[in-house]
């Protein structure tokens, strides 16, 4: 018994042609996809910097809070009273001076 040896059919090279271009495509696919690496290392930066942000407005609300309590009848700081009249309304005292 003796082999001969053949060239390989048609669609054993068919077969290896699909194999190669859909695990191509799957491993591009896993990568730059819309579920890939890339876009899950994106998303992770933006939740890091939509929560810096959102710590930062809880401060800004946590300042206005404390400025609101500051100016209601219950408590009324009279320094805070007096900057946000000059702030708004432009008031000055009848000694000072204002220099534009």
């Amino acid at each position: 018994m003796s082999f001969s040896k053949t060239t390989p059919t048609y669609g054993a090279v068919i077969y290896f042609m699909v194999v190669f271009a859909l695990g191509t495509y799957f491993t591009f696919a896993s990568v730059q996809g819309d579920y890939g690496l890339f876009r899950r290392i994106q998303i992770s930066a933006e939740a890091e910097e939509l929560g810096h942000k959102r710590d930062k407005l809880k401060d800004e609300v946590a300042l206005m809070r404390n400025k609101t309590r500051r100016l209601s009848d219950d408590f009324l700081d009279l320094d805070l009273l007096d900057e946000q009249a000059r702030d708004v309304l432009g008031l000055v005292r009848m000694d000072e001076v204002v220099i534009r």
